[in-house]
């Protein structure tokens, strides 16, 4: 490919975790060599204004939205669910802005969330075992062994679910959908049984009502109709991202364009490990994902070895650890990153390290828990100085059931209903919105103890 990318086969040598075990290396050859010829999936520069972005959070200037599916399924590329899930989050988004009078930066897991790592290789039922089921990008999630068998041909299959998602999006956030003068019409039915009814009513109405008076005085700009929305997921497949790896033809930097924005899990940040090996290459902002059992020192090698020249808005630390752990655990890793002179974006994510299982045998997460973690990481922030970036869930727009509590008091009872999820609890359209209400409380709070300025930044200064 470049000098600038170490080979498929370099990379294979190196230390890799999490990855699938293909029968058939001659096919899994083809696969990769049909989808580097393939069209990117997003551009080098939409990456770069991402990162311009993200530079704007780690400076104290704005507030990173990141959400979506724990894993995407090719059967949920469908118009109505992308369309639900862009809609949660752009009603999180204006809570978020209005509420908290800071610009918001939004950020999918989607168009590519179609791998998940997992903690045992295999999964058993009865007498029965077969291998786990890691995403729809490896294999089914029927448990048969046909279904189970780690197939190359997925990868293209993941290729073009993310592609027609994508397009759908930008259509969505271009066309019209997005307007936020139309935020009483696209948000009807996503409110009109929500106990947070009232509360997000009078905001919009507040809403509608300076719009309308901007409108009077003659202000007429594009940002009340047209958004920026990006994508992100877990770079996890090392044969899909090194086959997505390209060299901009303007910068001839190399990009990973299966999304704008990519990150390092928990399970395979190893400094030396394949992954940061070939992410440490390309130029797109970078997630790493921190555990509890992270050290300063963990986080520093890591920066240091994706990102040696300090290039703001690079790196993006999305903290996941546990509600009962964030305030002993993620003061001395901010401390010590903060030492170095680096300007990093401290993201939470408040789902991870919050999972169990009920007795009746559902994986879930407490709502209260999620709450707790954030409130945690909040006070962390607040206490040391340092500016809370951003927020990092797992959601859907529907009405599951599959997180315990919110507005409705969702009990282990209701799970059965309509658990729905093809991997880890999502948050429900309800709950997302209780949440953003929530956020805004605790990140005012936190732009006031700063007296950060109320401004809207011009992105392209």
């Amino acid at each position: 490919m470049s000098e600038l990318i170490p080979s498929l086969a370099e990379l294979h040598a190196m230390p890799q975790v999490q990855q699938p075990t293909y029968e058939d290396a001659d096919r899994l050859n083809w696969v990769v060599n049909r989808l580097r010829e393939l069209p990117p999936l997003v551009f080098a520069g939409e990456c770069d204004d991402l990162r311009d972005k993200i530079a704007r959070v780690a400076n104290s200037q704005a507030f990173i939205l990141q959400g979506g599916d724990c894993a995407e399924t090719f059967d949920g590329v469908r118009a109505d669910n992308i369309k639900s899930k862009l809609r949660v989050l752009l009603s999180m988004s204006v809570v978020l802005t209005y509420a908290a009078q800071v610009p918001v930066v939004k950020v999918g897991r989607i168009a590519g969330q179609y791998a998940k790592p997992r903690s045992k290789d295999t999964e058993t039922r009865g007498a029965i075992t077969l291998p786990a089921y890691r995403g729809d990008a490896v294999n089914g999630f029927d448990f048969t062994p046909k279904s189970r068998r780690h197939d190359p041909d997925r990868l293209i299959q993941m290729y073009n679910a993310s592609a027609a998602t994508l397009n759908l999006v930008r259509a969505f956030v271009t066309g019209g959908f997005a307007d936020i003068r139309q935020l009483h019409a696209w948000n009807a039915s996503f409110v009109q049984d929500s106990r947070i009814e009232h509360r997000y009513e009078q905001m919009a109405g507040e809403i509608e009502r300076a719009l309308g008076f901007m409108l009077a005085c003659g202000v007429k700009d594009d940002t009340l109709s047209v958004v920026d929305f990006y994508a992100s997921h877990e770079a996890l497949l090392l044969d899909y991202e090194y086959a997505m790896t390209r060299i901009d033809s303007r910068s001839h930097r190399p990009y990973d364009t299966s999304g704008h924005m990519v990150w390092i899990g928990e399970r395979t940040r190893q400094p030396n490990g394949a992954q940061v090996e070939l992410l440490r290459r390309v130029s797109n902002p970078l997630g790493i994902k921190l555990g509890p059992n992270t050290a300063g020192t963990d986080a520093i090698e890591l920066a240091d070895r994706l990102d040696p020249n300090r290039v703001p808005g690079r790196i993006t630390f999305i903290a996941r650890m546990g509600a009962d752990k964030v305030r002993e655990k993620l003061p001395s890793i901010i401390e010590a990153v903060e030492q170095t002179g680096r300007k990093v974006a401290w993201v939470c994510d408040p789902m991870h390290g919050n999972t169990f299982e009920t007795a009746n045998g559902y994986k879930t997460r407490s709502y209260a828990a999620v709450v707790e973690e954030l409130n945690g990481f909040f006070d962390v922030h607040d206490q040391l100085g340092t500016w809370p970036g951003g927020v990092h869930v797992e959601l859907t727009g529907e009405d599951v059931t599959e997180c315990l509590g919110g507005a409705f008091q969702l009990s282990e009872t209701d799970l059965d209903a309509r658990y729905e999820t093809a991997c880890d609890p999502r948050l429900n359209r309800s709950q997302s919105l209780e949440l953003a209400f929530m956020i805004a409380e605790r990140l005012n709070q936190s732009r006031l103890l700063r007296r950060v300025p109320q401004r809207v930044p011009d992105w392209n200064e």
